[in-house]
Formats: C-alpha cells, sequence, structure tokens
C-alpha cells in the first residue's frame, strides 16, 4: 500500500526528471504540470491508497505548489553548451 499524505500538510519533493532533453528557442515556453499519477507509464494512482488492480473507486487530487519566502519552490533546468 502506498504512504498516504495527510492534506493540508505541507511536505518537501526534490523530484528527478530522469534524462530528458528538450531545445528551446527564442520565444518558447515552458509548461509544468503537476499530478499524483503517471499513467501508463507507472500504475495508475486511485488516491486513495488503495490497490489499483482490485479497486475502482477514485478520488480526486488537489495539488497545490507553495512558492512564497517560507516555502520557496525551483523549477532547475540545467543548461547544455552547444
Amino acid at each position: 500500500m502506498a504512504k498516504q499524505i495527510v492534506p493540508g500538510k505541507v511536505y518537501e519533493y526534490k523530484i528527478d526528471m530522469w534524462s530528458t532533453s528538450n531545445v528551446f528557442l527564442k520565444g518558447h515556453r515552458i509548461r509544468v504540470e503537476v499530478s499524483s499519477s503517471n499513467f501508463p507509464r507507472f500504475d495508475r494512482n486511485l488516491n486513495t491508497g488503495k490497490d489499483a488492480s482490485n479497486s475502482s473507486i477514485f478520488v480526486k487530487a488537489t495539488n497545490t505548489i507553495l512558492h512564497d519566502s517560507e516555502h520557496p519552490s525551483a523549477l532547475v533546468l540545467p543548461v547544455v553548451p552547444k
């Protein structure tokens, strides 16, 4: 069973994006999408803590990223020279 988080509690996550690469040209923009799942790469997340193979009940998740002086957030994008 997956470890469940407590609603309203603040957690710190460091997420490894693995080896990814993209060429950004002038005028390109970046969008960050936050999800509690990565289906179909990984099993779906029901947001209940129950096993996805034995349950069909889903619960909507709300993910919040705090970005203030007390809870700074960052997206680090390394630059590889040409």
